[in-house]
Protein backbone atom coordinates (compact mmCIF):
# COMPACT_ATOMS: atom_id res chain seq x y z
CA UNK A 1 0.00 0.00 0.00
CA UNK A 2 1.47 3.55 -1.24
CA UNK A 3 1.90 5.91 1.46
CA UNK A 4 2.19 9.85 0.91
CA UNK A 5 3.17 12.33 3.16
CA UNK A 6 0.44 15.24 3.75
CA UNK A 7 0.23 18.54 5.91
CA UNK A 8 -3.61 18.51 7.02
CA UNK A 9 -5.45 21.51 6.80
CA UNK A 10 -8.31 20.94 9.61
CA UNK A 11 -7.65 18.37 12.78
CA UNK A 12 -9.59 14.79 11.86
CA UNK A 13 -10.33 12.33 13.95
CA UNK A 14 -8.61 8.60 13.61
CA UNK A 15 -9.63 6.29 11.59
CA UNK A 16 -9.71 1.99 11.84
CA UNK A 17 -9.32 1.29 8.41
CA UNK A 18 -8.65 -2.68 6.96
CA UNK A 19 -5.00 -1.43 6.62
CA UNK A 20 -4.71 -0.70 9.71
CA UNK A 21 -5.19 2.63 12.49
CA UNK A 22 -5.21 6.46 10.68
CA UNK A 23 -3.83 8.35 14.05
CA UNK A 24 -5.86 12.03 14.07
CA UNK A 25 -4.82 14.46 11.50
CA UNK A 26 -3.80 18.25 13.67
CA UNK A 27 -1.88 20.79 11.49
CA UNK A 28 0.37 21.72 11.03
CA UNK A 29 1.74 18.54 11.63
CA UNK A 30 2.56 16.01 8.90
CA UNK A 31 1.79 12.40 8.49
CA UNK A 32 1.54 9.31 6.24
CA UNK A 33 -1.42 8.52 4.83
CA UNK A 34 -2.59 5.67 2.07
CA UNK A 35 -2.35 7.36 -1.38
CA UNK A 36 -6.01 7.13 -2.02
CA UNK A 37 -6.83 8.67 1.63
CA UNK A 38 -4.45 11.15 0.69
CA UNK A 39 -6.16 12.42 -2.44
CA UNK A 40 -9.12 12.27 -0.96
CA UNK A 41 -8.75 14.77 1.63
CA UNK A 42 -6.71 16.50 -0.95
CA UNK A 43 -9.57 16.90 -3.44
CA UNK A 44 -11.79 17.74 -0.40
CA UNK A 45 -9.49 20.89 0.20
CA UNK A 46 -8.87 19.25 3.99
CA UNK A 47 -4.90 18.29 3.06
CA UNK A 48 -2.10 19.24 1.34
CA UNK A 49 0.43 16.75 -0.46
CA UNK A 50 4.19 16.62 0.22
CA UNK A 51 5.44 15.25 -3.02
CA UNK A 52 8.29 12.62 -3.06
CA UNK A 53 11.90 14.33 -3.35
CA UNK A 54 11.98 12.40 -7.05
CA UNK A 55 8.51 14.20 -8.70
CA UNK A 56 10.80 17.66 -9.04
CA UNK A 57 12.64 19.80 -11.87
CA UNK A 58 15.78 19.05 -10.02
CA UNK A 59 15.33 15.26 -9.70
CA UNK A 60 13.79 14.31 -12.99
CA UNK A 61 16.46 16.13 -14.90
CA UNK A 62 19.23 14.65 -13.67
CA UNK A 63 17.34 11.13 -13.80
CA UNK A 64 16.69 11.78 -17.31
CA UNK A 65 20.56 12.73 -18.13
CA UNK A 66 21.34 9.43 -16.52
CA UNK A 67 19.43 8.00 -18.64
CA UNK A 68 20.27 9.68 -22.23
CA UNK A 69 23.70 9.02 -21.42
CA UNK A 70 23.75 5.48 -20.42
CA UNK A 71 22.61 2.11 -22.53
CA UNK A 72 20.99 0.77 -19.41
CA UNK A 73 17.84 1.26 -16.66
CA UNK A 74 18.83 4.10 -14.04
CA UNK A 75 19.05 1.87 -10.71
CA UNK A 76 15.76 1.43 -8.32
CA UNK A 77 15.98 2.56 -5.28
CA UNK A 78 18.07 0.14 -2.37
CA UNK A 79 16.15 -1.62 -0.35
CA UNK A 80 16.51 -0.55 3.39
CA UNK A 81 18.71 -2.90 5.94
CA UNK A 82 16.39 -4.87 7.68
CA UNK A 83 16.67 -5.66 11.45
CA UNK A 84 15.86 -8.05 14.12
CA UNK A 85 11.97 -6.29 13.99
CA UNK A 86 11.50 -6.06 10.38
CA UNK A 87 10.76 -7.79 7.02
CA UNK A 88 13.02 -7.55 4.59
CA UNK A 89 11.30 -5.38 1.78
CA UNK A 90 12.16 -4.73 -2.27
CA UNK A 91 10.66 -2.97 -5.23
CA UNK A 92 7.15 -2.41 -5.48
CA UNK A 93 7.31 -2.95 -1.66
CA UNK A 94 8.86 0.30 -0.46
CA UNK A 95 7.97 3.48 0.61
CA UNK A 96 8.10 5.28 -2.35
CA UNK A 97 5.90 8.54 -2.52
CA UNK A 98 6.64 9.48 1.26
CA UNK A 99 8.67 12.96 1.68
CA UNK A 100 11.51 11.20 2.96
CA UNK A 101 12.25 8.77 -0.57
CA UNK A 102 15.07 8.46 -2.23
CA UNK A 103 15.84 11.68 -4.33
CA UNK A 104 17.76 10.62 -7.24
CA UNK A 105 16.05 6.84 -8.42
CA UNK A 106 13.05 5.96 -9.67
CA UNK A 107 10.36 3.35 -7.69
CA UNK A 108 8.75 0.59 -9.59
CA UNK A 109 5.47 3.16 -9.88
CA UNK A 110 7.54 6.29 -10.91
CA UNK A 111 4.86 6.74 -13.36
CA UNK A 112 1.46 5.76 -12.35
CA UNK A 113 2.36 7.92 -8.67
CA UNK A 114 3.60 10.57 -10.61
CA UNK A 115 0.60 10.99 -12.87
CA UNK A 116 -1.57 10.89 -10.49
CA UNK A 117 0.31 12.92 -7.72
CA UNK A 118 0.31 15.62 -10.77
CA UNK A 119 -3.70 15.45 -11.09
CA UNK A 120 -5.11 15.87 -8.06
CA UNK A 121 -1.93 18.20 -6.37
CA UNK A 122 -0.40 19.80 -9.01
CA UNK A 123 -0.66 22.68 -6.52
CA UNK A 124 1.31 21.12 -4.28
CA UNK A 125 3.83 20.29 -6.71
CA UNK A 126 6.81 23.29 -8.11
CA UNK A 127 6.82 23.70 -11.86
CA UNK A 128 4.02 21.06 -12.20
CA UNK A 129 4.06 21.90 -16.43
CA UNK A 130 8.35 21.37 -16.53
CA UNK A 131 7.72 18.13 -14.40
CA UNK A 132 5.14 16.83 -16.57
CA UNK A 133 7.17 17.81 -19.53
CA UNK A 134 10.24 15.20 -18.15
CA UNK A 135 8.38 12.55 -17.01
CA UNK A 136 6.84 12.00 -20.79
CA UNK A 137 10.59 12.78 -21.91
CA UNK A 138 11.79 10.23 -19.45
CA UNK A 139 8.80 7.59 -20.20
CA UNK A 140 9.57 8.11 -24.20
CA UNK A 141 13.63 7.10 -23.28
CA UNK A 142 13.04 4.77 -21.04
CA UNK A 143 10.57 2.71 -23.63
CA UNK A 144 13.04 3.07 -26.43
CA UNK A 145 15.47 1.57 -24.07
CA UNK A 146 12.74 -1.69 -24.11
CA UNK A 147 12.45 -1.81 -27.78
CA UNK A 148 16.15 -1.94 -28.00
CA UNK A 149 16.23 -4.56 -25.70
CA UNK A 150 13.80 -6.56 -27.67
CA UNK A 151 16.31 -6.20 -30.81
CA UNK A 152 18.69 -7.76 -28.42
CA UNK A 153 16.72 -10.66 -27.88
CA UNK A 154 15.95 -11.02 -31.51
CA UNK A 155 20.08 -11.71 -31.72
CA UNK A 156 20.01 -14.20 -29.71
CA UNK A 157 21.85 -12.34 -26.98
CA UNK A 158 19.93 -11.06 -22.86
CA UNK A 159 19.15 -8.00 -21.72
CA UNK A 160 18.86 -6.73 -18.01
CA UNK A 161 15.46 -4.78 -17.40
CA UNK A 162 17.04 -3.84 -13.78
CA UNK A 163 14.87 -0.97 -12.77
CA UNK A 164 11.76 -1.05 -15.21
CA UNK A 165 8.70 0.61 -13.60
CA UNK A 166 5.43 -1.71 -12.73
CA UNK A 167 3.80 0.27 -16.31
CA UNK A 168 6.81 0.15 -18.10
CA UNK A 169 6.30 -3.60 -18.35
CA UNK A 170 2.74 -3.62 -18.82
CA UNK A 171 3.31 -1.10 -22.19
CA UNK A 172 6.02 -3.10 -22.89
CA UNK A 173 4.35 -6.28 -22.53
CA UNK A 174 2.51 -6.86 -25.91
CA UNK A 175 5.40 -6.35 -28.13
CA UNK A 176 8.29 -8.31 -25.44
CA UNK A 177 5.74 -11.09 -25.99
CA UNK A 178 5.45 -10.87 -29.50
CA UNK A 179 9.63 -11.77 -30.05
CA UNK A 180 9.71 -14.17 -27.35
CA UNK A 181 6.72 -16.09 -29.04
CA UNK A 182 8.81 -15.37 -32.55
CA UNK A 183 11.93 -16.75 -31.07
CA UNK A 184 10.30 -19.82 -29.87
CA UNK A 185 8.49 -20.10 -33.03
CA UNK A 186 11.99 -20.00 -34.89
CA UNK A 187 13.37 -22.29 -31.91
CA UNK A 188 11.29 -25.00 -32.83
CA UNK A 189 11.50 -24.48 -37.04
CA UNK A 190 15.04 -24.78 -36.34
CA UNK A 191 15.00 -28.03 -34.42
CA UNK A 192 12.12 -29.67 -36.89
CA UNK A 193 14.54 -28.98 -39.71
CA UNK A 194 17.82 -30.34 -37.76
CA UNK A 195 15.39 -33.87 -36.92
CA UNK A 196 14.15 -33.89 -40.86
CA UNK A 197 17.81 -33.56 -42.24
CA UNK A 198 19.14 -36.37 -39.25
CA UNK A 199 16.31 -38.74 -40.43
CA UNK A 200 17.06 -37.67 -44.23
CA UNK A 201 20.81 -38.79 -43.75
CA UNK A 202 19.77 -41.83 -41.71
CA UNK A 203 17.93 -43.22 -44.89
CA UNK A 204 20.19 -42.02 -47.27
CA UNK A 205 22.91 -44.22 -45.35
CA UNK A 206 24.77 -41.05 -44.18
CA UNK A 207 26.67 -40.97 -40.70
CA UNK A 208 25.94 -44.70 -40.64
CA UNK A 209 27.11 -48.14 -39.78
CA UNK A 210 30.08 -47.84 -42.91
CA UNK A 211 31.08 -44.47 -41.56
CA UNK A 212 31.69 -45.79 -38.05
CA UNK A 213 33.65 -48.56 -39.89
CA UNK A 214 35.95 -45.90 -41.79
CA UNK A 215 36.46 -44.34 -38.42
CA UNK A 216 37.90 -47.55 -36.83
CA UNK A 217 39.86 -48.33 -39.31
CA UNK A 218 38.11 -51.21 -40.76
Amino acid sequence: MEMVTIVPRQRLDGLDLLGGHIPPLNPPYRTQLPLWLALLLKRQHRANVIPPPWLSRESLDSILKDEISTASFSPPPMPPVPSSTTVPTSPPFLASATADASQDTLPYHWLELGEMLLEAASDDIPEPDTTRRLMRDLREVRMAKMRAGVEVLEGGREVKMNGVGGMEVAEGRAFIAGVVDGLRRIGAAKEQARREREAEERENGVGGADEDDDEMGL
